[in-house]
Parts: structure tokens; C-alpha cells; sequence
């Protein structure tokens, strides 16, 4: 399939990567499968400060923007519901120069390693960061024990497969690669371990094998589906955060191959050939109202797809803006219906995406190289992130849905120190000598250019 709505896809991966777990959401919230979601308990919002982003570097983040991005903070009944606004946010800002093109996201990939950064991040900044994530008003352990919880719900689904075993169709890893000549800082990593389920790998990001090391571990971990994340790391890397998440499942009603047509698609580069889809019924579940028609599509494990078709305008704009809010309404707002779907099956690739841009335009303050923020990531010197990248991919069909992401953040320090090699030396040829007396005082200087 060419094209597809790219509506469809950010929706998508948002209800399989970022609905809060058991725990972390408000007690009225419920989707159209009557699952808790998260929802915002104050409309307060303030704009993020967008800042202009140079070969990776963000400059100019100062401790009074910092200030002032916690005095503007947007506060939410938990993290789990910040992390869905901290959802669309994203999807908006990605999407400022997104163009024509299809268009598919991960924002809880995203999402989970910044929040792991919350505990290296110093106190200065760390406010700045928590309010870009949605979790202004948190410590970083309660934001920990959310994560935690989110997790947890998000991996404990389970679905029957044909054969009758039962199998989990969601899978989450987090990791940190650390440079060889480094060493990871002993709370962050208790944290990591704890909290977000991660592992810890030495590398030696001078070495190509560090690049075969994260896109082999972006590549078990995504089913094979994401391969080459990374094509090279900078010569000051000191260390690298990564989350992969894969998904797969089947529909808990699935689409008859037999009433599938083939139709023209009027995309924004004109019709191309798709093959649709069809649910009809009567007691579909259904939402409508004067800006867009929704159908959310179940799992088996009782997750969904949920599909927004807009009722003027472009997918861009319309997924730009929803908002938290919007979005539980959209669910809440589901009721049995007779009518039908036609949906065009569609798979998309997203490439590597440049996250730096949009993360810096919600307020994420670890970028500024003149102001490193994450003071307890390692031992021995504060670092920055220069880089962050995603590759997303989904393919939707008859059966089911198919996901995967990977996010990659590299960290980067100034001036830290590097072990000496051993050393051999053997004075076989002329030499140069220096004796000093208390104090350092040079008493005497000399060369042997022969031994008598």
C-alpha cells in the first residue's frame, strides 16, 4: 500500500504505547472499552519556549527559562495522564514540518527514557523537564513508581494464540550503553534496573562495534522489524539511552479477507490504489461530532486502535489538535452504532526521525552543551544530550496490528577523564633529564646521547 491516513498510525501507537496503567489514572476516566485512561484534573497550560536547534546543540537555555518553564507548569491527576498529553504534544510538534508524507510516532518510546533522565538530571532543571513530560508537581519517585506501574499494566495483557497458548503481544526494553572508560552513576543505575526495567551494556563508542551493538539490540527487541537505528556515534559520546517497544496482536474481531475491495485513496498527492476494509453492524462502537467520525478497534488483549477521520482539513492538522482532553472525550463518547468502517490496510516505515527539534520546543532542557543538565547520569562530569533519534514502523490488515519503535538519546560530556593505555618506555636512544630540589626547584638539566 503507497499511501494511508497518517491520522491513523499516531493514533495508534499512542492507545498500544502511552495509556496509563492500573494505579496512576483518575477513578472517572474510562475508554470506550470501559479501560481507566488518564485524564488532566487542571486545564492550566502555558506554551513551552521553542528554541532554535544547531547541529544538535539547543544554546541558550539559561536557569531563568527554566524558571519560568516551572513556574508555567501544566499540572495532571498523575504522570500516567501527562504522559498522554506529553503524546499529542509531540505528535504536534513533529508534525510542524511534517509535509505530505505519511506520518508515524512512538511518543511513549520517547516518553520512558526521558522520564528515566528525570533522576540524572540536576536540580535546577529537572522542574523544566517533569513539566515538558507532564509531570510538574512530581517528585522523580513518584514519577518512578508511575513508570513502574505503567509498565507493568502495559506487559501484563495476554491473548490466545492459534495454537492455544497464551502469549503477551506487547513488549518493552529499556537499556543504557555506557562508554567502556566510564562509569554509570550507582543511584541512576539501582533506579533504571528498578523502575523501568533496564540493562546496562559497556561499549566503546569509538569503535564501530558500538553501532553493531544498539541496532543488534534495537533488532531483537523489536522482532527484527527495526535493524540500523544508528549509523555512527560522535566522537564524544559517552553514553546512550534506548527504548525499544514491539507490539503485535491480533483484532478481537477480525476482517473478513473476503469483503475486502480494492478503491481509490484521494491522498494530498493525488488517488493511488488502497484495499479496503469492512466492519459493518449494528452495534459498532461509534463517536461523531462536527470536527471528525471515530471508531476505536479492539485487541484481543482489550487494548485498540482508535480511527479519527476528519470532516474537513488534513490528518495533520487534526491530529495537531487533539488534545488530552478531546481525546477522552472522543472515548468516553463511543457508543454502539449501526453504519460501517471502510479502512484501508497500510503499512508505513517512519526512517530516522530527529527528536532534538520538537523535544526542545516542549521544554526539554538537556540539550544546551553550555549548560549540561544531567549531573548524575555518570561518575566524574556533568553530560548533554547532542542527539535523539526514532524509527517507528505499524502494517495494519485484516488480522491485526503489527508495531514497533526505537529511541536512541546519546550523551555527551566535556573534558572527562579518559584512562592512560599501558605504557612501555624503554630509553634505548638519547634522552633528555631533570632534577629538581624542595620545592620543585630545578637543580641540574642534561641529555645522554651515549652511555661510556
Amino acid at each position: 500500500m503507497k499511501k494511508a491516513m497518517a491520522i491513523f498510525t499516531a493514533a495508534a501507537l499512542l492507545l498500544l504505547c502511552a495509556c496509563g496503567g492500573p494505579g496512576d489514572t483518575p477513578v472517572d476516566a474510562t475508554d470506550a472499552d470501559g479501560t481507566d485512561i488518564a485524564t488532566a484534573t487542571d486545564t492550566t497550560a502555558a506554551d513551552a519556549t521553542t528554541q532554535e536547534t544547531t547541529s544538535g546543540t539547543v544554546p541558550g537555555t539559561t536557569k531563568a527559562r527554566v524558571t519560568a518553564a516551572a513556574a508555567q507548569a501544566r499540572k495532571f491527576g498523575s504522570p500516567a495522564a501527562g504522559a498522554n498529553d506529553f503524546a499529542f504534544r509531540l505528535g504536534k510538534a513533529l508534525l510542524e514540518d511534517g509535509g505530505k508524507g505519511n506520518f508515524v510516532c512512538s511518543p511513549y518510546s520517547v516518553w520512558l527514557p526521558l522520564a528515566a533522565l528525570v533522576n540524572a538530571t540536576d536540580a535546577a532543571h529537572r522542574p523544566a523537564l517533569l513539566n515538558a513530560l507532564g509531570a510538574a508537581g512530581f517528585t522523580e519517585q513518584e514519577l518512578n513508581g508511575a513508570a513502574a506501574q505503567m509498565l507493568g499494566a502495559l506487559t501484563s495483557g495476554r491473548s490466545m494464540t492459534a495454537d492455544g497458548e497464551r502469549h503477551n503481544p506487547l513488549r518493552i526494553a529499556n537499556a543504557v550503553f555506557v562508554n567502556k572508560n566510564v562509569t554509570l552513576n550507582r543511584n541512576f543505575e539501582q533506579v533504571f534496573r528498578d523502575s523501568y526495567r533496564g540493562s546496562l551494556q559497556s561499549v566503546d563508542f569509538a569503535s564501530p562495534g558500538a553501532v553493531k551493538t544498539v541496532n543488534d539490540w534495537a533488532s531483537k527487541n523489536t522482532d527484527g522489524l527495526i535493524k540500523n537505528i544508528i549509523d555512527r556515534f560522535d566522537p564524544g559520546t559517552v553514553a546512550a539511552i534506548a527504548n525499544a517497544i514491539y507490539f503485535s496482536d491480533r483484532w478481537e474481531r477480525e476482517f473478513s479477507p473476503d469483503q475486502t475491495e480494492k478503491g481509490a485513496f484521494n491522498g494530498t498527492n493525488g488517488k493511488t490504489d488502497a484495499q479496503f476494509m469492512l466492519r459493518e453492524g449494528h452495534s459498532l462502537p461509534y463517536y461523531e461530532d462536527e470536527r471528525l467520525q471515530a471508531m476505536p478497534l479492539k485487541f484481543t488483549t482489550g487494548g485498540g486502535l482508535l480511527v479519527l477521520l476528519p470532516r474537513s482539513g488534513g490528518a495533520n492538522a487534526m491530529l495537531s489538535s487533539i488534545t488530552s482532553e478531546y481525546f477522552e472525550k472522543i472515548q468516553n463518547g463511543a457508543a454502539p452504532a449501526t453504519g460501517k468502517l471502510l479502512l484501508p490496510r497500510f503499512s508505513i516505515d517512519s526512517g530516522v526521525m530527529d527528536l532534538v527539534g520538537a523535544l526542545a520546543a516542549l521544554g526539554v532542557p538537556l540539550f544546551d552543551a553550555g549548560d549540561p543538565a544531567l549531573n548524575g547520569l555518570i561518575e566524574g562530569g556533568p553530560l548533554w544530550v547532542d542527539k535523539a533519534v526514532q524509527k517507528a514502523v505499524i502494517e495494519v490488515d485484516e488480522k491485526g496490528t503489527t508495531a514497533a519503535a526505537v529511541t536512541v538519546m546519546m550523551a555527551c560530556g566535556a573534558a572527562l577523564p579518559q584512562p592512560t593505555a599501558p605504557f612501555s618506555m624503554v630509553c634505548d636512544k638519547p634522552f633528555v633529564f631533570v632534577l629538581c630540589g624542595s620545592g620543585g626547584h630545578i637543580l641540574f638539566t642534561g641529555v645522554v646521547n651515549q652511555i661510556d
